[in-house]
């Protein structure tokens, strides 16, 4: 997942999570690595085919700069007990300060 705009500007993302019929699982945690420059909610929803996970990042640096995170997701399956979510963010300055960079 990749989180790039403006600093200052609103950097949302959503990722929706949809276990197999054969292989279900439900998210029992959500964790990240560092969580410093992220924000994070997890949803669960009903749908046709059964639940369903949405997953919303938003960034929270307010400078500019990169970083980078995972978000890890602890599930009941014995198959895939953990599923990792990388997240990469890439905020750039505001158009008045790449202006005062160059002068």
């Amino acid at each position: 997942m990749r989180l790039r705009g403006i600093a200052g500007e609103q950097l949302k993302k959503k990722v929706t999570i949809i276990p197999v019929k054969k292989y279900p699982f439900k998210i029992l945690k959500v964790r990240a690595r560092n969580g410093k420059d992220i924000r994070f909610q997890l949803q669960e929803e009903k749908s046709q085919k059964g639940p369903q996970y949405v997953l919303i990042v938003e960034n929270q640096r307010l400078e500019k700069g990169r970083y980078f995170d995972n978000i890890t997701l602890e599930t009941d399956s014995q198959i895939r007990p953990t599923l990792k979510i990388r997240v990469y963010g890439d905020i750039m300055p505001r158009p008045e300060e790449e202006k005062k960079e160059s002068q």
